[in-house]
């Protein structure tokens, strides 16, 4: 990753690329083998050893002097998962499309074997989207399309297959071709999925690995949705969506 010298601390830098090399070996290292992967001054690698481990980032076996991440990162892991409430950490984005574009916006997440609206924020009050907290999507929905765009679990997978045996003559090449393009550009559209005059289309919130967290949704009238990317305001959703994708350590 580049970064701007001038606006960080370096000895920042190092400490914490040490503590990766550890975190990214599937066995404990040695000090030999960490100095060889990350170029350290042996003096200055012991300084930094040493510090990394007084304050409980990194744990040395007294036996064998191998380092491995210590019990902190336990702490800092739990303190994440309990502000991972994915819902209330995204609703001002959300917040901020719904006005942007005038329409309702709707979150959705993998639940047990389905994808679910787990929230909803609408603008327009007057229009029936079709679906409430809790409605399980269908594959053909934009929402559903980015699901399984995504797809990289065996249920998701089971799930696809079992929505396209709800159509007669799925036309499997075309969707695997539209797939495809979604996860090229990262969005998808749908027109009238659940209910009569009214479109949609979606983005996925991704994660450090780039797997789904979950998708965000658009949703209004049919002529009033974007049909494509070339709109100025699809461009200034995507900006926010990727706003939130980096929440989760996104780095697309």
């Amino acid at each position: 990753m580049e970064m701007n010298k001038a606006s960080t601390i370096g000895s920042l830098v190092h400490g914490v690329n040490i503590i990766d090399v550890v975190a990214q070996s599937d066995n404990p290292l040695k000090f030999t083998e960490i100095q060889e992967l990350t170029g350290i001054s042996k003096s200055n690698l012991y300084k930094y050893l040493n510090t990394l481990t007084n304050l409980d980032l990194l744990y040395r076996d007294s036996k064998q002097g191998h380092y491995s991440l210590a019990y902190k990162f336990l702490e800092y892991g739990n303190a994440a998962m309990k502000n991972n409430d994915i819902t209330s950490k995204l609703s001002s984005n959300f917040k901020e499309i719904s006005n942007l574009t005038n329409m309702t916006t709707s979150l959705s997440v993998w639940l047990n074997d389905t994808p679910v609206i787990t929230g909803i924020w609408n603008t327009n009050y007057g229009l029936n989207i079709g679906a409430q907290i809790g409605t399980k999507l269908p594959l053909l929905s934009a929402a559903g399309k980015i699901h399984a765009a995504y797809a990289n679990r065996e249920e998701v997978y089971n799930w696809i297959e079992q929505e396209q045996t709800k159509h007669l003559k799925f036309p499997v090449n075309e969707f695997q071709n539209e797939l495809s393009e979604i996860q090229k550009t990262h969005i998808a559209f749908a027109k009238e999925p659940l209910t009569k005059h009214v479109s949609s289309l979606s983005l996925p919130i991704l994660d450090y690995k780039n797997e789904l967290v979950a998708a965000c949704t658009i949703i209004g009238f049919s002529e009033e949705v974007p049909k494509d990317t070339s709109s100025e305001i699809v461009q200034q959703v995507i900006e926010i969506n990727t706003e939130m994708s980096r929440a989760f350590g996104y780095k697309g």
